[in-house]
């Protein structure tokens, strides 16, 4: 079989590798979608430290059972499946506590288990143990279905954030990301909804498919003057920042309103993590930070139920559709922003 397998920063791989044989309490799937993110993209570029090489990448996986290992049921070949990426131990004091997605214990699909990049994977038993695997619904494709672990760390997020009905909420970053916490927004009951990027055009594409009330370029415009503007001075009830940036964390206390909520949802590079906040404007306007780290795999369980009820439709969101012999143009796609969601489909 083919896999797109990581060896080095820089290094990564079309390759053939044997068919793998599940063991007891694991479940042997054909992929049919992996999609990509930009975690991909920076393994491939960098690497990390939870990845011991050569490592067959890919996390947000949905294919078809097609065996399964000794002292495995519930599950049969034909069976439609979604795989959590990020696997809990179940065990720990945080587990039990129900913060898995904090769990010290936390291993990854792609990382320390070979992901779906490839024609055939394993899932773990640690996968099972969890109750991490999951009937894709009638009526859900499997690329649909491949958009359910980032949209299982956007409604983490948004629970962290308390987003409801009735929220003024600032979406910053108009990737893949920024697109569905828009949608999960909407769909949790708030008001208007104004997504930020400094990217022109991939702001335009992003509000095209997912239609925010207001869109602010913040390469045109200052975004804390234009939120605050459309909030009559009010500031939002909720901003997210769905990106790399130390700036736009520190302007979102600018631009969030009293007992705000803002969502530190993209993590900062490793070299230049930390950033200025005045914490007077958290005390005298009693805000709240919170990060936002992965799902559960009771969040991935809730959101694929939201793409098929259709509260949070994600097929428009796919804009391209690729060969698994083209992970690599499919990883520039991402690394340009030239598109929304890119799915491999080996």
């Amino acid at each position: 079989m083919k896999v797109v397998r990581f060896h080095a920063p820089g290094d990564v791989r079309i390759e053939d590798a044997p068919e793998p044989t599940p063991g007891p309490g694991e479940v042997k799937i054909r992929v049919r979608n992996c999609s990509t993110c930009g975690t991909d993209v920076k393994i491939w570029r960098f690497g990390h430290h939870h990845i011991d090489p050569p490592r067959v990448m890919g996390h947000e996986v949905a294919g078809e059972v097609t065996e399964v290992g000794a002292e495995v049921t519930g599950w049969q070949p034909g069976d439609r499946v979604q795989v959590i990426a990020a696997i809990p131990c179940g065990r720990c004091d945080q587990c039990r506590r129900g913060r898995m997605t904090v769990c010290p214990n936390q291993e990854s699909i792609g990382y320390h288990y070979d992901g779906g990049f490839a024609q055939h994977m394993v899932v773990p038993a640690k996968v099972l143990a969890v109750d991490g695997l999951n009937r894709i619904p009638d009526g859900v494709s499997f690329a649909e279905a491949s958009v359910t672990e980032p949209l299982a760390c956007v409604l983490n997020g948004q629970e962290l954030a308390r987003v409801g009905e009735g929220d003024d909420v600032v979406v910053i970053g108009s990737g893949p990301i920024g697109c569905l916490h828009v949608r999960l927004a909407r769909a949790r009951g708030a008001t208007r909804i104004t997504l930020v990027d400094l990217n022109r055009d991939r702001l335009d594409m992003a509000a095209a498919l997912v239609a925010p009330d207001a869109t602010v370029c913040a390469a045109e415009t200052d975004p804390v003057d234009a939120v605050l503007k459309l909030t009559d001075g009010a500031g939002a009830d909720v901003v997210i920042i769905a990106a790399a940036s130390g700036a736009a964390q520190e302007q979102a206390l600018q631009m969030v309103g009293r007992q705000g909520r803002i969502s530190f949802f993209g993590g900062l590079p490793k070299d230049k993590p930390v950033i200025a906040l005045d914490a007077n404007l958290v005390h005298y306007r009693e805000l709240t930070i919170v990060g936002a780290n992965g799902s559960s795999p009771a969040h991935n369980k809730a959101a694929l139920q939201l793409i098929a009820s259709g509260a949070v439709p994600v097929a428009d969101l796919i804009t391209d559709r690729l060969p698994l012999e083209n992970a690599l143009e499919a990883f520039d796609i991402v690394s340009r922003g030239a598109g929304i969601k890119v799915t491999i489909e080996p």
